[in-house]
């Protein structure tokens, strides 16, 4: 796998739909760039409720959805950075990375935490409302990572998976139970034993789970 683009870019106001919306969706390339415990240098977010923090550091998306997202989407501007991902990763087959999966980024050690959840900013992005249920439909989300250990990437770069969890739950199927309205009660309660599972997800699956 190589990493083919790196994205960053600050908070701004842009209007959407009668009113100022802050947003950081909008990012550009950079060659290189360090990778802390809260993400990559340059970059920011504008709603910390939704974005950012330890368990949202790293987004990062495979190079290889873009073609069909160029069928989907004739006409629209997809360069790599368009999702709002820091790593645009060719190569990156994210059905296949399981929660507490450990990748090695340039010299920063990454470990696969979530899947990433559209939210309204992704319509502004593309001028599009309907644009959140169309990217949560296709299931081609990306990953969000912790930083286990901080370090430097350059584009160009190998994103390598160093070691897997023993337990594996895949991290696209946690958007699967968090999209299914009839969730699978089973996967849920395997989901929420994973030791990787963050707080945030546990008390989503916890929520919807059936009352004994």
């Amino acid at each position: 796998m190589e990493i083919v683009s790196i994205c960053v870019g600050p908070s701004r106001r842009i209007p959407w739909r009668g009113e100022t919306v802050a947003t950081a969706i909008f990012k550009g390339p950079v060659e290189t760039a360090s990778i802390g415990k809260l993400g990559l240098a340059g970059d920011e977010q504008a709603d910390l409720a939704v974005h950012g923090g330890p368990d949202k550091a790293v987004y990062a998306y495979s190079a290889d959805h873009y073609p069909w997202w160029k069928e989907q989407l004739p006409g629209a501007e997809l360069p790599y950075g368009a999702f709002g991902e820091n790593l645009t990763i060719a190569g990156f087959a994210d059905a296949d990375v399981c929660l507490g999966d450990c990748y090695l980024s340039g010299s920063a050690l990454l470990t696969a935490v979530q899947p990433r959840l559209p939210c309204s900013k992704l319509g502004l992005r593309f001028n599009d409302p309907g644009m959140v249920k169309r990217f949560a439909q296709s299931l081609r989300l990306g990953v969000y990572f912790r930083v286990t250990k901080p370090g430097r990437v350059r584009r160009g770069d190998a994103f390598e998976k160093v070691s897997e969890h023993k337990i594996r739950f895949p991290v696209l199927e946690l958007a699967r139970l968090y999209f299914d309205e009839a969730l699978t009660a089973d996967k849920a309660r395997f989901a929420l034993e994973h030791p990787e599972l963050n707080k945030n997800w546990r008390e989503m699956l916890g929520k919807r789970l059936p009352k004994p």
